[in-house]
């Protein structure tokens, strides 16, 4: 049996980039004040064509410009980036370029990891631009509350199941969740390996619930620490493609519970969910 990997107490932002656009720079702007320790920033970048990933690192000493070699999507991405990374480097923190970072909020979440020796992955409280929170800190998808969420959740958004899996009532304290949103996470580096990093098979969304739910079954705990936060303004990129993103998001709805509902007895509720998410698309599509 392998030995895990020992990293040092190093400290890196990893963010995946693809034509970015005027975001990045705020971000890396409100990043200075988000921690008291040094911390490298890689762009992990997909492709992008409008050049603010190169001039942002060429003009900061701290950045590093990782190109992925294609659009590998957000969890390939990421993995790419954290493979540059040195030994030295024990805690990554995943990261939307489209994020403004409140002050101390890196070093808040590093405080509550320090109180869960067993945490893999942290994320604070996520603001959105009009101040709201969201919610960042869900329980996992079962098929129960999955298909009601999938179904019912834009025509009823209060339904009992869409608020059960978002956990929208739940008070903001430091507790744990089944998975964390992967727009703004902090990983134990330990961790992130035990599980393989992400699933490479997600292209985009869903690759953030999938690896809260490996980091479970692998023992590791998934904190919600809101003593830390961030705002999110939202993604030029996906905005640039929203047709596109909404199948990618369909499809790895399916994925993800098909993947956890193998053999011949799921294979007529797997159809049935094909048949109700692809119907949900097109009315998405259609209304977009």
């Amino acid at each position: 049996m392998t030995e895990p990997k020992s990293y040092g107490d190093a400290v890196a932002v990893v963010t995946v980039t693809y034509s970015p656009g005027e975001t990045l720079e705020r971000f890396l702007d409100t990043l200075e004040k988000a921690t008291e320790r040094d911390v490298q920033v890689v762009l992990a970048d997909n492709g992008s064509v409008d050049g603010v990933p190169e001039r942002a690192a060429a003009e900061r000493d701290n950045v590093r410009f990782v190109p992925t070699g294609g659009n590998l999507g957000y969890g390939g991405g990421a993995n790419a980036g954290i493979a540059s990374l040195g030994d030295d480097v024990g805690w990554i923190v995943i990261a939307n370029p489209d994020l403004e970072w409140d002050t101390g909020s890196i070093d808040a979440l590093l405080e509550v990891a320090q109180r869960w020796p067993k945490g893999g992955a942290f994320g604070p409280l996520i603001r959105e631009p009009d101040g709201s929170v969201y919610p960042s800190a869900r329980l996992l998808p079962s098929l129960g509350r999955g298909i009601g969420h999938a179904v019912l959740g834009k025509v009823w958004p209060r339904n009992p199941w869409t608020r059960s899996y978002r956990q929208e009532t739940a008070a903001p304290t430091e507790r744990t969740a089944g998975w964390l949103s992967g727009s703004c996470l902090l990983l134990r580096r330990e961790a992130f390996d035990a599980v393989g990093g992400f699933d490479t098979r997600y292209f985009m969304y869903f690759e953030d619930v999938d690896l809260g739910d490996r980091l479970s079954r692998a023992g590791w705990f998934n904190v919600y620490a809101p003593t830390a936060s961030v705002m999110h303004i939202g993604g030029q990129s996906t905005s640039q493609a929203s047709a596109r993103m909404l199948a990618a998001h369909h499809a790895s709805a399916y994925r993800y519970l098909a993947d956890r509902h193998t053999g011949l007895l799921w294979k007529p509720v797997l159809a049935a969910i094909k048949i109700g998410l692809a119907v949900r698309l097109k009315l998405e599509t259609r209304k977009g």
